[in-house]
């Protein structure tokens, strides 16, 4: 997943480190197209900058790096990881709440870096579908609700009224509202009372 290259943030305010991390992430083809040292820059060069990835220290001023997480994902929602020197579940939950799509523990290798991005970009794809389906469930709950409570429909002609005070076909205001697709026919009581109204027999 990780084969094309990638525009990268690097938010690390210890220079040696991020000078490393640097090395390595251009050494397996990506492009680091900003730095910075705090929180703060990290949100701001996030949202100017549109990268396809985030690294992010844990511990920097203005910011740490999972306050810096969340308000990226407020205002963007990008794939981050979490860099940091400390091997902690709840701090990797809590990462994950905010977020965060992989944890990394310091000092990292260049295989182990190649190995998070491909599960970061592939944790982002998941949380952008199960957006999109969460989307649709409300949408579709939301039309689900139209079609419940009272619905005045005319007592002589069929139609219903809608909420702007329209009065449509039953099959127009269904099919504006839900899926369902309609064929016209005849049901055998009204055949057989249109037939009577011709003077036909409905059975010859």
């Amino acid at each position: 997943m990780d084969s094309k290259p990638l525009n990268i943030i690097i938010a690390e305010d210890d220079y040696i480190i991020c000078q490393d991390i640097k090395r390595m992430l251009t050494q397996i083809g990506h492009h680091v197209i900003s730095v910075v040292g705090n929180g703060r820059q990290a949100v701001e060069k996030t949202i100017a900058l549109e990268p396809d990835l985030v690294v992010m220290d844990i511990k920097m001023p203005e910011f740490d790096g999972i306050e810096a997480s969340r308000r990226i994902q407020q205002k963007r929602s990008t794939p981050i990881i979490i860099l940091t020197s400390y091997d902690d579940d709840e701090l990797a939950k809590k990462a994950a709440e905010n977020g965060v799509s992989a944890f990394l523990v310091k000092p990292a290798k260049e295989k182990e870096f190649k190995r998070v991005i491909m599960i970061a970009l592939a944790r982002h794809d998941d949380l952008i579908r199960c957006m999109k389906l969460n989307n649709e469930l409300q949408e579709a709950l939301e039309e689900i609700k139209t079609l419940r409570g009272i619905l005045p429909i005319c007592s002589y002609c069929k139609k219903v009224r809608d909420n702007e005070g329209y009065w449509k076909q039953v099959e127009e205001y269904i099919s504006q509202r839900t899926e369902a697709e309609f064929s016209h026919g005849m049901c055998p009581e009204c055949e057989k009372r249109i037939y009577e109204k011709m003077g036909l027999d409905p059975e010859g």
